[in-house]
C-alpha cells in the first residue's frame, strides 16, 4: 500500500469541495439545498471513511480496510456528475481543472487499493502470510 496516493487523493478532494464550497453560486445547476457548510460536511464525512478504512488496514483487518478504501476512492469519482447537470463547457477552466485533478487523484489511489487487495489474495491462496 502507498498511503502517499491516498494522502494526494484527499488533497485533491479537498480542492475540488472547497472550490464546490466557494463559488457555489456559479457551478451550472447544482440543487438549490446545497450550501457551503453540507459541502465540507461531505468531504469530512467522506475522508472518515477513508481514514476508517486505512487505520483498520494497518491494523490488520485488511479485507474491511480495502473495502473502505474502495469506496473512499471511488467517491472520487462522483466529481464527474457535475458533467450530467451541465457539459464541460459550461463550467470555467477552475470547476474542470478541480474535477479532473480529483479524477486522477482518485483512479490512482483506487487502483492502488485494488492492487493490494490482489496482492493479498494471491499471498492468502498461497497460503502465505499477509
Amino acid at each position: 500500500m502507498k498511503p502517499w496516493l491516498l494522502l494526494v487523493y484527499a488533497a485533491a478532494s479537498l480542492l475540488h469541495f472547497a472550490h464546490n464550497a466557494e463559488y457555489l453560486a456559479y457551478y451550472p445547476n447544482l440543487p438549490s439545498w446545497f450550501s457551503r457548510v453540507a459541502i465540507y460536511l461531505a468531504w469530512l464525512a467522506i475522508l472518515s471513511i477513508g481514514i476508517v478504512g486505512y487505520l483498520l488496514f494497518r491494523r490488520g483487518l485488511a479485507v474491511t480496510g480495502l473495502m473502505l478504501l474502495t469506496v473512499y476512492t471511488a467517491l472520487g469519482f462522483d466529481g464527474l456528475l457535475h458533467y450530467g447537470r451541465a457539459p464541460m463547457s459550461a463550467h470555467t477552466i477552475g470547476m474542470n481543472l478541480t474535477i479532473w485533478l480529483e479524477f486522477a487523484a482518485a483512479s490512482a489511489a483506487l487502483g492502488q487499493v485494488l492492487l493490494t487487495a490482489a496482492s493479498l489474495g494471491r499471498v492468502a491462496k498461497s497460503g502465505g502470510a499477509a
